[in-house]
């Protein structure tokens, strides 16, 4: 007990020391933001990471998938490290930095205000990311009750309050920098934490081959009849696994707190270098959570998937560990969780006080005052949370649940196409990005309060939520094609930017050539 209290208290010293540390950087809108865009390359490479895995990943999505799909389940991981971080990288981080720095916009509804034009489609969307992150951020401490009970025997309300209070602290002193600061620290612990967590829990059963061979003797009637099927290539559900790969992978491309990051760093040479550690540490933490997870039914004696649900899973893989490895599995999933929650509850505020109030509802703004909102609103996400959590937790509420997973869905099927148009597509039009909005939120919504009503194959909120992302990268051209044209001078000043690089690119090579010639 000792070793597990000395660990998260340094833990939390240091969270703390570097949030006030990082008070210079955090002294205006754009230092509050996006650290005044010169975050370097590994720093917001782990930033991404660490916003993208969080204990709904490690403790629900890995316990579920896993139990669902067997060792399959790692192919979500595989998804996530090379559709999710590389493709991500490739596509989209070069050309929004760029773009975005051009339109001087620090958030996505601004982004789409800018290169569109009109105040409505801002508006509708800092409208959309405010309902939607609310749930999402509750969900990350789902997983934390089973594992400090585990660990500490202490009432979840505690535990769910402590790191709450703690990451509103650093994140309201230091801003966008002391939490990509912190997500690099944690980032570092998550690494090294799955690691071991995986060496151990296999080694617990034998070794891999032992682990691998125990599990290929599993059968379950209700799922499928094949033998072997959860150590197969593919597992016992291909199709869902791929809804699966689809929501949890191509989602960050729409996420506005993951594409921030690309706002953030500081130059194109750093992008390069992102790209490559962003892709090694998903492959690592995701890749490493869903091959865990993928071995939860070797455990099924203990575990009653009916009375405790899938977030049993993997506490009750790791209860057999040594207490300095569960110690070290406390701090990786309050890592995931602190390090997701501080993006959430940063892109939440700021969304709501740059794109809603400015100049809507508070016409007169100076940045001070921008500042003191965006701060006093992280606290008020933060207790949002907290509450929403505490009382899912105590009354079993599942219609919050349910907003939970559709959340994810909801946000990236609105947002991925008409983004991704925005920065590669000169005819995309404000009519098309507008149905990608209303389309992906009805959906969503329609999804929870009427799901039997839906085919069977988007029954699911992660099959919907794909499908949504997928409709919408047809929605958008389509609807652009039959439109009226987007204003020639506004998509003239939003792509300026690419025709400016360009010739300062062959200024650059010409001179090249005339020093070695």
């Amino acid at each position: 007990m000792l070793i597990k209290v000395l660990l998260l208290l340094v833990f939390f010293a240091v969270m703390l020391t570097i949030g006030f540390i990082c008070r210079k950087n955090s002294t205006d809108v754009n230092g509050f933001v996006l650290g005044g865009r010169a975050v370097g390359p590994w720093v917001t490479a782990f930033a991404y990471g660490t916003s993208y895995f969080s204990a709904v990943v490690f403790v629900g999505y890995a316990g579920q998938f896993g139990w669902k799909y067997g060792i399959a389940a790692t192919w979500a991981g595989i998804g996530n490290a090379l559709l999710g971080s590389l493709l991500a990288w490739v596509v989209l981080g070069r050309r929004t930095r760029i773009m975005t720095q051009h339109l001087d916009s620090a958030t996505m509804p601004q982004f789409f205000a800018a290169r569109f034009g009109g105040k409505s489609l801002k508006i509708a969307a800092s409208v959309i990311t405010f309902i939607f992150l609310i749930p999402y951020t509750a969900s990350l401490y789902n997983g934390l009750s089973r594992l400090f009970g585990m660990a500490f025997n202490i009432d979840y309300s505690v535990c769910v309050i402590v790191m709450a209070v703690l990451t509103g602290i650093y994140v309201i002193a230091g801003g966008y920098m002391a939490t990509a600061i912190n997500d690099f620290i944690q980032g570092i612990i998550m690494l090294i934490g799955i690691s071991a967590v995986v060496v151990s829990v296999l080694n617990s059963q034998g070794g891999f081959m032992a682990s691998l061979n125990g599990l290929a003797a599993i059968t379950d009637e209700s799922v499928s009849s094949a033998p072997g099927v959860f150590a197969s290539f593919f597992g016992p559900d291909p199709v869902n696994l791929l809804g699966v790969v689809i929501l949890t992978s191509l989602g960050t491309w729409g996420l506005p707190q993951m594409v921030q990051k690309f706002y953030a760093i500081k130059s194109e040479k750093a992008i390069a270098k992102g790209t490559v550690v962003s892709t090694i540490f998903a492959f690592v933490v995701a890749g490493g959570c869903y091959f865990l997870g993928g071995f939860g039914r070797l455990f099924s004696d203990r575990i009653d998937i009916a009375a405790n649900g899938y977030d049993s899973v993997i506490p009750t893989m790791l209860s057999g560990l040594p207490d300095i490895l569960i110690a070290m599995v406390v701090v990786l999933v309050l890592s995931a969780s602190m390090s997701t929650l501080s993006s959430l509850v940063l892109t939440s505020s700021s969304t709501l006080t740059l794109d809603l109030l400015k100049g809507h509802v508070i016409k007169d703004m100076n940045e001070k005052k921008q500042l003191l909102i965006m701060r006093a609103l992280i606290v008020v996400f933060v207790a949002i949370s907290v509450v929403i959590a505490i009382v899912q937790y105590r009354q079993n509420v599942t219609f919050i649940a349910q907003l939970m997973g559709v959340s994810w869905g909801a946000l990236a099927g609105a947002f991925l196409a008409p983004f991704l148009y925005g920065l590669y597509w000169k005819k995309a039009t404000k009519t098309g990005v507008w149905c990608s909005f209303i389309f992906s939120t009805l959906v969503m919504l329609a999804n929870m309060f009427m799901r039997p009503s839906f085919p069977k194959l988007i029954q699911s909120p992660i099959n919907a939520g794909a499908f949504c992302m997928l409709a919408g990268l047809v929605i958008v051209p389509l609807v652009s094609l039959i439109t009226k044209k987007p204003d020639k001078e506004l998509v003239d000043n939003a792509f300026a930017c690419y025709d400016k690089e360009v010739m300062v690119h062959q200024s650059t090579s010409l001179s090249d050539d005339e020093t070695v010639a």
